[in-house]
């Protein structure tokens, strides 16, 4: 996905519709090209298919954007400035604990190479950089492992 016009950052590129549950009773239909890799994962086990155009925003080690929760509304908002043209990326692995190991290929100048789909798996630096930009329910959910980073890293709440 790219950038349509220019984007300041912290300004909102999109909001995810997060309307299309996937469960039991609303399983992923292969026939009209619900894939498993474009669900999201969020609180409490709850699984939600990613619409257009937010299904097609790729992975990066160094991204340009973010999802920030507003109340329950999930926002893609802009981490740096984005010119028109620009690729908006996330990193996949905020909010991620657990799951699979895959071979990343963004071509970042800082690309880890090797993904290890858990937030607490990333180098001590990276952790830091990305605690601000974790969810509120992520957090919740994983209150003891974020305590004991924010004590490692010195910060308090």
């Amino acid at each position: 996905m790219f950038a349509a016009r220019p984007y300041p950052a912290g300004e909102t590129i999109l909001v995810i519709d997060d309307s299309r549950t996937v469960d039991d009773a609303h399983p992923l239909r292969p026939e009209r090209g619900e894939e498993p890799r474009h669900c999201d994962y969020l609180t409490g086990g709850r699984v939600v298919l990613l619409g257009e155009p937010e299904r097609h925003i790729n992975s990066s080690c160094d991204p340009s954007a973010f999802v920030r929760w507003d109340g329950e509304t999930r926002r893609v908002v802009a981490r740096r400035a984005l010119r028109t043209g620009d690729e908006v990326t996330c990193d996949y692995i905020v909010d991620c604990h657990g799951g699979a190991v895959w071979t990343c290929r963004c071509g970042a100048a800082r690309c880890r190479g090797t993904i290890v789909s858990s937030f607490f798996e990333l180098p001590l630096a990276w952790q830091e950089e990305y605690l601000p930009l974790l969810s509120p329910w992520f957090v919740r959910e994983h209150a003891a492992e974020v305590a004991a980073l924010r004590a490692v890293l010195g910060q308090v709440g």
